[in-house]
């Protein structure tokens, strides 16, 4: 049985220490992209709307990779071959006939899972070593994956808004 996307929301951990104000914004972004295909039909989370590859069930999709990059590869020196993932990010908003609203939502629930069990034993000053920057503390990749989950929400809630206002 999997934990709920969301454990505690950014304004309830505000006197916690930092790791604990990181991993609740970045769960609550991580739950507001999965949510953002709440109620949608399969053709909606998969319409198109925009000249790029970007769709609500692509966003959600790479946001799977996403996690798998950051929190498995890059600890775990598996590739992404290894890992079966796509060698860029831009692939891995392919969807393929497979992938449903809740395959890939589910997909997105158990990689947000393996990537808190990933770092449960970390510190934020631990290294990640197996990045193609380089070693990087934890608190970037924190921060890093804050930043692009927050873009994704924002390109959800923009696309979200397009196809049911259709």
């Amino acid at each position: 049985m999997l934990r709920p996307m969301i454990t505690r929301f950014s304004h309830d951990v505000l006197g916690d220490p930092i790791r604990a104000q990181f991993e609740a914004f970045i769960d609550e972004h991580r739950h507001a992209l999965n949510n953002s295909l709440d109620g949608l039909t399969e053709d909606q989370a998969r319409r198109s709307l925009v000249p790029s590859r970007t769709t609500l069930l692509g966003l959600v999709k790479h946001a799977v990779f996403v996690e798998k990059v950051w929190f498995d590869e890059s600890i775990s020196g598996r590739t992404r071959a290894e890992l079966g993932l796509p060698q860029t990010p831009d692939e891995s908003f392919i969807l393929d006939d497979t992938d449903t609203v809740e395959s890939v939502r589910q997909a997105h629930r158990e990689a947000c899972e393996a990537s808190r069990r990933a770092v449960a034993g970390m510190d934020l000053d631990d290294l990640v070593h197996h990045n193609r920057r380089g070693p990087l503390p934890l608190r970037w990749v924190y921060l890093h994956v804050l930043r692009e989950l927050a873009q994704h929400c924002g390109h959800a809630d923009i696309l979200r808004e397009q196809v049911l206002s259709q």
